[in-house]
């Protein structure tokens, strides 16, 4: 998959993710304020019918308290007297919980203003009608309740009761609407709600089948990569360990084809030497006749002057310069030669105790270290399972190389330490000597090629062919160096090796 696709489809979902979270969010938060305004509506429809209801409660107890007081004028039956007050008692309370209801309407409130005035005008008329019996005045009690009668007090009550039912009512329909309009719609955002999110739901299974079977195919692919990968690394493989062994065979014939000639140079450059002795001598002779000098002495060097002298001089320095790089020659093929032999060696694993064996070294490189003098540290060192010999080759060349390249005149400071971590031993060899330049870190490392001062013996293998032998052995080389500030070399080692890690062909 192109990865301009991959980010669309991954876009696309995370849009996707976004939009059924908004979606949910905007359902639950419009659910939650339709179900509270529906809760309101219905409160509001209880709130009217309660209303209602203690309307008609009032005006049961006033026409409870006139039934009970026409009663006792007529009979002056105590227990319609009971009645009556009983009557009267319970409109006050009735009265004031009318109030709280009607309290949020201004028009309801003037009809009861209305309504409560009627009411107490009648209940005045009731004490009046209840003072004439116990007075004993039987005819005034009932001429005042035909009086009461022919007033229009009932007909007003009833008219401002019937006119705050009819209000009520209004309120009852006009409420009762709204809490069914804020139900519906409740229900319509749950439903719409519900239904996107399921259509949502459906849209992410399907991105998520397909963004599944994309994977699959991937994976598919991937693992097929992976056994081609596999197959193509084995042939590089084999093809890098046939071109490495057809290197090590190319550098030890061009070693050993190369020695040949060079002996011929070497007997001939000897042959030379003679053939000199043999040509300045007869040059010696040759002068003493033309000069009439007396011969030397038997086995005596014939004596040359002027420019023959000079002649000799100079052919002598010549063959000099000449065995000089022939020795220097011989030194490089044999160092050649000792490469190769160890490129095709193979590494044997065994457990080393490191200390034990970097204090071996140590005991071997004494008399370097007296004579430069040079202290050698040996911290605790762990154990590691690698090559003996390979390890041997590295640290005697590493400290070899501390005590040969230590400043004159300064006593020479060396510490081997070492310290492990994720398996593996990570091994400093630190010096206050020389020193290298920053430059040249690279440069060491590089066959046939040295650094710094050209004032110690040495062909420029060394170091190339430690880091050779780290690398066979699955670990890092590295160097911290400034001018006249001492080196640092760090070697990592894997504290368990196998032949597995770094075989001999890498």
């Amino acid at each position: 998959m192109a990865p301009e696709v991959r980010r669309r489809r991954t876009l696309g979902q995370i849009l996707l993710l976004s939009a059924g979270f908004v979606v949910l969010v905007v359902v639950s938060t419009a659910s939650v304020l339709l179900v509270n305004k529906a809760r309101s509506d219905s409160a509001w429809v209880v709130h009217t019918v309660e209303a209602e209801n203690q309307i008609n409660a009032l005006l049961l107890e006033v026409r409870r308290a006139e039934s009970a007081a026409r009663a006792y004028v007529l009979t002056q039956g105590q227990e319609f007297l009971a009645d009556h007050e009983a009557a009267v008692a319970a409109i006050g309370p009735v009265f004031d919980k009318l109030d709280a209801l009607v309290a949020d309407n201004k028009t309801q409130v003037e009809n009861l203003g209305r309504l409560r005035s009627v009411i107490e005008t009648r209940l005045s008329q009731f004490e009046r009608e209840k003072a004439l019996v116990a007075a004993g005045d039987l005819a005034g009690a009932v001429a005042l309740v035909r009086d009461a009668g022919s007033t229009d007090s009932s007909n007003r009550m009833r008219q401002t009761a019937e006119i705050m039912r009819s209000e009520e009512e209004r309120l009852l329909a006009q409420r009762t609407a709204n809490a069914d309009a804020s139900q519906q719609l409740a229900a319509i955002v749950t439903i719409a709600g519900s239904a996107l999110v399921i259509v949502l739901a459906v849209i992410s299974v399907l991105l998520v089948r397909r963004s599944t079977r994309a994977r699959d195919e991937a994976e598919a692919q991937l693992r097929d990569s992976n056994l081609n990968l596999e197959a193509t690394v084995d042939e590089r493989t084999a093809d890098l360990r046939e071109a490495n062994e057809e290197i090590q065979r190319f550098a030890y014939i061009v070693s050993h084809d190369l020695r040949s000639p060079l002996v011929n140079i070497m007997g001939f450059t000897s042959e030379l030497d003679e053939l000199r002795n043999d040509i300045f001598r007869r040059i010696a002779a040759l002068a003493r006749a033309a000069s009439a000098s007396p011969p030397p002495a038997e086995g005596s060097e014939p004596e040359l002057e002027g420019a023959d002298k000079q002649l000799s001089e100079d052919f002598s320095e010549a063959l000099g310069f000449i065995k000089s790089s022939i020795a220097k020659m011989d030194r490089l093929i044999s160092a050649i030669l000792n490469l190769t032999r160890e490129g095709r060696r193979e590494f044997v694993p065994v457990r080393i105790d490191t200390r034990e064996l970097i204090e071996a070294i140590v005991s071997t490189l004494a008399h370097q270290a007296e004579e430069a003098q040079a202290t050698i540290r040996v911290e605790p060192l762990p154990a590691i399972v690698s090559d003996r010999l390979a390890l041997e080759q590295i640290f005697s060349n590493l400290i070899d190389n501390a005590i040969k390249y230590l400043k004159p005149g300064v006593p020479g400071d060396i510490a081997i330490r070492a310290r492990t971590k994720l398996g593996f031993a990570i091994f400093e060899i630190t010096d206050n000597g020389r020193g290298i330049d920053p430059r040249d870190h690279q440069r060491i490392f590089d066959l046939f090629r040295r650094a710094g001062t050209q004032d110690r013996p040495g062909q420029g293998i060394g170091l190339a062919h430690v880091r050779a032998l780290v690398r066979r052995l699955g670990g890092t080389m590295s160097v911290a160096s400034e001018l006249d500030q001492g080196s640092t070399f760090t070697i990592t080692l894997p504290i368990n090796w196998n032949v597995s890690n770094r075989n001999s062909d890498r």
